[in-house]
């Protein structure tokens, strides 16, 4: 079995990067809340090491709860720490598709889900904006991802 993306030192770094939030441990699960009370904005971000996700299949889960929505990225492989940009971007991969769910210190995020994987090495300014956004975004992860979920599988 392998070892959980997410241990104790990843969530501290993680609650540093956004603000060093203190962290609720709880039996499963870790919960951070962001506060931006200029734009009005919360965010509660739980961050499950190692959970089911399926009948026959383990591993991390990253929710995000706010006003407006409630997010999941299942079976989370990794993650980036931008202290300049005062962000974390969370990713999953597949063969050859990459999620990813950014949380800003702001209390913000985003969801891009089920890219093209060879778009965040991509020459972006190819494509409309909307796509580049997605591309730019996930390219902050491009160090973490496997070299074998490449868009050939």
């Amino acid at each position: 079995m392998s070892k959980p993306v997410f241990s104790r030192e990843d969530i501290d770094r993680i609650a540093a990067c956004l603000g060093d939030l203190k962290v609720s441990d709880n039996k499963d699960h870790y919960r951070l809340r962001l506060s931006n009370p200029g734009e009005k904005r919360q965010l509660s971000l739980e961050i499950y090491p190692e959970v089911s996700l399926g009948e026959h299949s383990k591993g991390a889960l990253i929710v995000v709860y706010t006003q407006n929505c409630h997010l999941q990225l299942h079976d989370c492989s990794g993650y980036v720490v931008s202290e300049e940009l005062g962000e974390v971007t969370f990713v999953s991969e597949t063969p050859g598709k990459i999620s990813g769910l950014v949380v800003e210190k702001e209390a913000a995020c985003s969801l891009y889900s089920n890219a093209e994987r060879g778009l965040i090495s991509d020459d972006f300014t190819r494509f409309g904006v909307e796509v580049m956004l997605s591309g730019v975004a996930l390219s902050l992860a491009e160090d973490i991802l496997s070299s074998k979920s490449g868009p050939e599988q």
